[in-house]
């Protein structure tokens, strides 16, 4: 029997990166279990230092949360100077997502429609703006805008 040396090429090549791997594996598996493969130092926190959370910031943040039937306090004068907006995702004017911070706390998202602070309610969102009023039907009272970036 004659055989083609052209046509052995394949199997000693399979068998070639079989044993490869074979090696490969038998010394990744070496250097686990003898714990010098470990080079990650894992960090956890212990449950006391756990940051809690609010029970209505991620109502919120999941999509729920409350709707503003009726606000019955005025809005603070100095409303506009408290509150920043950093981010809007508008899909239309009655349904999107604002980025808001109150009092320089970490901003929280506010859906069209949800109360910001006592008075105020998130009527409607644009483009880069977000529009709070003291109730949805009525006049907008205080006008977010995102600053404009600057081209460098």
């Amino acid at each position: 029997m004659i055989l083609n040396p052209q046509s052995l090429w394949r199997p000693r090549l399979a068998a070639f990166l079989l044993a490869a791997l074979a090696a490969a594996s038998a010394v990744f598996w070496g250097l686990k279990w003898s714990g010098q493969g470990n080079d990650r130092q894992v960090a956890s926190l212990p449950a006391a230092e756990a940051p809690a959370l609010d029970p209505q910031a991620l109502a919120r943040a999941l999509g729920g949360g409350q709707i503003a039937q009726a606000a019955a306090a005025p809005p603070v004068a100095n409303a506009a100077s408290r509150l920043a907006l950093i981010g809007v995702v508008a899909i239309n004017r009655q349904s999107g997502t604002a980025l808001i911070a109150v009092d320089g706390k970490p901003a929280r998202p506010y859906r069209v429609g949800a109360v910001v602070e006592d008075g105020l309610v998130l009527q409607s969102v644009g483009p880069r703006r977000a529009l709070l009023a003291q109730r949805m039907d009525g006049p907008p009272s205080v006008t977010l805008e995102l600053p404009i970036l600057s081209k460098k």
